[in-house]
């Protein structure tokens, strides 16, 4: 969908500026129930997102449907739907952020170039299909599949809009005499038994939708919206001009009664047989499978250990997906006498080492995901309101420190200056606790606006006007301010763990070219500055090398990863195959390993100048990977610890699901495990904080 400015009158030309943590750039659309924006987030990642109408914001009945259209957002997730990666159905003016997919409606492709020729055709039905069976897959009904609902990206269709689908399980209820839908792509179900609607009525729409595209009018056509209610329900539909190969197929989707319709895995396997000249297989969706693997020099294979007893029955993976697990065990939580919590083991000690695996919920009540990091031989981890130390032998939780606040922390606990120092959350002061009992040491007031690093002992706070101030992390003291020599511009800071320098970066408007200095924290002074092409994001350093994503700066996606060496002044750019939407990324030696929004996980050999694997996970959202020699690793929006083979790309090993209450809020992104010698820690949505031997994940 093309991005417009919004010149219009009225309420809806005066629209907030931010959307949460996101800039609204220009309007991509307007409907009856909200405006969507194009946005981009703090890093830069383009977004749409959709900014519900004022007059709605006031309505409870329209909230509570609000909610359920994000809880039914997340839930889904596909190659063929838009992944939900942020949204607030409590602000004063409700909002959901899902990935930004560049390409026009199917309405306005028909608008614009007329009927879609035979081969297109088929594409677009296997998408849908495919996009239908993902939605249905966790218990929800679009209800709403039409052509503006449906996007052409580059790499197939796209479902989006849950704004009137319905979980299975939902407590919402149609009001009677409401009917709710677009007539001409309604179910004759929907306007006979609103309240009984389930799946089959999306595979209707379907079957209008395929007319709509085949023919530019609809099965059912009149300019009277209850002329077209009367044909749904009585009369046959009009597929002149849908070609002879797929009109049975779609007669079958535009049966009257649900039972006698296909389901979307019938509509895959009969898709595959339509027009044996074609080769079906470019169009129809299989199971996505990771590439064969390159051989990666230097990296042993993954090590084997005898199998001891074990609590779980063993985890029956495929490395052609990751299929979403509903449930797990939960350990319960025993307090001590002096009110520490210590967890319950989930596994028993197996032949690979003699450490047990365990989990606790480091919140008395309550909590959020927990986000965690590891110092002074601790996990320290943050939840909205609280900081607290766990044992990472056995869980026990050591201590417990309250914030101001309850906003979710912008990221874990950092060590820095032999303290443990809290994410800093809006107007809270900064602190620095002692990592032995979590007492605060020191604490300072800064302005709201500052922007917080860390770095080689200092505290680097960033003013609106571009002034970075260095303040020792052991002592609270401020030890030099001033502005980055030759910047005009304000700088983002970032920094690495092991790296001792600090990065000031800035982007030009237009994309072109990134500056970024290395500044040395404890001085302020500049080691060195460069300025390179394209809008790069700095990922991580190696060896004094740093290693940058380059971001196309139109649509956000990331098409390259670049390594730019300071001492040689030279740089070493690698083209992704394909591109990837929202990618965050970790640099391990010179391999670079990427996770996309929508599960798609890559590693690039920076060394060797290649894409070393390519494996398509089936998440909807994945947190930022982190890898040892032997695997990759990373979380799940619904809470499992996935372990990949670090050389061949393919699953070996995850933990079970572990859902959190609110699913109607979502994380804007998900914390990364954390690595220690032959152990990973990972956190979940309910609150648990986990800790799991990382040597052989098909024990987990």
């Amino acid at each position: 969908m093309a991005p417009q400015r919004n010149n219009g009158a009225g309420a809806e030309a005066e629209l907030p500026e931010y959307a949460g943590h996101y800039r609204l750039e220009s309007c991509l659309g307007s409907g009856g129930m909200g405006v969507v924006h194009l946005a981009r987030s703090t890093s830069g990642m383009r977004v749409a997102v959709k900014v519900v109408h004022a007059q709605y914001a006031r309505d409870p009945e329209f909230r509570g449907r609000f909610r359920q259209e994000v809880a039914a957002a997340r839930r889904v997730s596909g190659a063929f739907t838009a992944s939900v990666v942020d949204a607030d159905p409590e602000a004063e003016r409700p909002w959901m952020a899902t990935l930004f997919i560049p390409g026009h409606t199917l309405a306005d492709h028909v608008k614009r170039n007329g009927a879609m020729p035979s081969g297109e055709l088929r594409r677009l039905m296997a998408g849908l299909a495919e996009a239908l069976r993902d939605i249905h897959r966790v218990g929800v009904v679009h209800r709403d599949l039409k052509p503006s609902n449906v996007l052409l990206a580059e790499d197939g269709p796209k479902v989006i809009d849950f704004g009137i689908s319905r979980p299975k399980d939902s407590e919402l209820r149609t009001e009677t005499g409401k009917l709710i839908g677009t007539p001409p792509f309604m179910a004759p179900e929907q306007f006979r038994r609103p309240r009984e609607v389930g799946p089959a009525a999306d595979v209707f729409a379907l079957g209008s939708v395929m007319v709509h595209a085949a023919t530019g009018r609809g099965p059912f056509d009149s300019d009277s919206p209850y002329v077209v209610a009367y044909q749904v329900v009585h009369d046959e539909p009009d597929l002149t001009g849908v070609p002879e190969n797929l009109a049975p197929l779609i007669l079958r989707c535009l049966a009257k009664e649900p039972e006698d319709r296909p389901t979307p895995d019938e509509l895959m396997r009969e898709l595959r047989s339509v027009a044996a000249s074609y080769d079906t297989q470019a169009f129809i969706p299989a199971q996505r499978t990771g590439q064969a693997a390159k051989p990666e020099a230097g990296a042993g294979a993954p090590e084997r250990h005898p199998r001891g007893p074990r609590l779980r029955k063993r985890l029956v993976l495929s490395a052609a997906a990751l299929v979403l697990t509903a449930g797990g065990a939960f350990a319960s939580v025993q307090l001590l006498d002096d009110g520490r919590a210590t967890a319950k083991e989930t596994s028993p000690p197996t032949a690979a080492a003699d450490f047990l695996a365990w989990e606790v919920k480091p919140a008395t009540k309550g909590g959020q995901m927990p986000q965690c990091s590891y110092g002074d031989g601790k996990l320290l981890c943050a939840q909205p309101g609280l900081i607290s130390a766990l044992d990472p032998s056995d869980g026990t939780v050591l201590w417990r420190h309250s914030v101001d606040g309850k906003s979710v922390p912008s990221g874990p606990p950092v060590m820095s200056g032999g303290l443990v120092q809290p994410p800093r959350e809006g107007s809270r002061p900064l602190e620095a606790l002692d990592p032995a009992s979590g007492t605060a040491h020191w604490r300072r007031n800064i302005s709201t606006y500052s922007d917080v690093r860390y770095a080689g002992g200092m505290v680097l706070f960033t003013a609106a006007d571009g002034t970075v101030t260095g303040v020792d992390s052991g002592s609270g003291e401020t030890k030099w301010s001033a502005r980055i020599p030759g910047w005009t511009t304000v700088p983002g800071l970032g920094s690495f763990v092991g790296d001792p320098l600090a990065y000031a970066t800035s982007t030009a408007d237009d994309g072109s070219r990134t500056r970024i200095t290395a500044l040395d924290p404890e001085t302020g002074e500049v080691r060195w500055d460069a300025r390179l092409k394209g809008s790069l994001t700095p990922v991580g350093t190696t060896d004094g090398d740093v290693f940058f994503l380059s971001v196309n700066s139109v649509y956000g996606y990331t098409d390259a990863v670049v390594r730019y060496s300071p001492q040689s002044k030279t740089v070493r750019r690698v083209a992704l195959p394909t591109p990837l939407q929202g990618a965050q990324a970790t640099v391990r030696g010179n391999l670079v390993c990427l996770m996309a929004i929508g599960g798609t996980l890559v590693t690039v050999d920076m060394e060797a100048r290649e894409q070393l694997w390519h494996l398509e996970t089936s998440v909807s959202q994945g947190s930022a990977p982190v890898s040892d020699s032997r695997h990759v690793y990373f979380t799940a929006a619904d809470g499992r610890l996935l372990a990949v083979d670090a050389r061949k790309g393919t699953l070996v090993g995850q933990t079970p699901t572990r859902l959190g209450t609110d699913s109607d809020r979502v994380t804007a992104s998900l914390p990364k495990p954390v690595i220690v010698k032959d152990r990973i820690y990972a956190s979940a949505p309910d609150g648990t904080v986990f800790g799991v031997d990382s040597r052989d994940p098909s024990h987990w």
